[in-house]
């Protein structure tokens, strides 16, 4: 089935107008009706010999929140001691999360062992599993944004920790720890682009063509 003109601009503004947000989440609840098609979406990431290794672990709990949010808190403090001087205080003047603002929190995970022992397509390169989760995630964060939601990615917590917290299994992989809520709005640029802390590198510096660098 060919998109439509429309169907196709409409994709990609979602891509170039998605976001990570870490501020600015409103406390409306998300309609299950909402998170329904956004996990849907999820759901069907490709991955490889069809594993799904992937698990959702949905988070509204203040209490569970707060704890991750202190783990956060702990992690960011050592984060900070590897920038100095202007750096530093930039590094120190982000809001790198919004745990307990956002309604809802979403752990992602990834169980290595689904599929059995030897699946399809995975015998050479072990770690297709993580690599089959970040597509579910990345469906995650478009279906999210064609849906007005924000989501940012806590990624300054302790796994370890994490996942004892939510009793998730030892063999379990944690991914990603997502924040999601609606917002004000979603900024033009990314947050780091527009304070300056990095930019986007040229389309053309990262495209090779029938090697490395030619």
């Amino acid at each position: 089935m060919q998109l439509t003109f429309e169907e196709r601009e409409a994709f990609y503004k979602v891509i170039f107008s998605r976001r990570d947000v870490r501020e600015g989440f409103l406390p409306d609840p998300i309609p299950e009706e909402a998170l329904g098609r956004i996990l849907e979406a999820a759901h069907h990431a490709g991955s490889v010999g069809f594993m799904q290794p992937w698990n959702f672990i949905l988070i509204d709990s203040a209490g569970i929140k707060k704890k991750v949010k202190e783990i956060f808190t702990r992690e960011n403090q050592k984060a900070a001691e590897n920038y100095s001087g202007d750096r530093g205080r930039l590094y120190r003047s982000f809001k790198l999360e919004g745990i307990l603002e956002s309604p809802l929190n979403i752990a992602v995970t990834c169980d290595p062992g689904r599929g059995g022992e030897h699946v399809l397509g995975r015998n050479t390169i072990r770690e297709t599993d993580l690599f089959s989760t970040c597509c579910a995630i990345q469906n995650l964060w478009l279906a999210a944004r064609a849906e007005g939601i924000g989501i940012g990615w806590v990624s300054i917590i302790n796994p370890g920790e994490v996942k004892a917290l939510l009793g998730i299994p030892e063999s379990i992989s944690l991914v990603s720890y997502l924040c999601a809520g609606y917002v004000a709005e979603f900024a033009a640029q990314p947050m780091l682009e527009t304070k300056g802390w990095a930019s986007r590198i040229p389309l053309e510096n990262v495209v090779f063509r029938n090697g490395w660098k030619q």
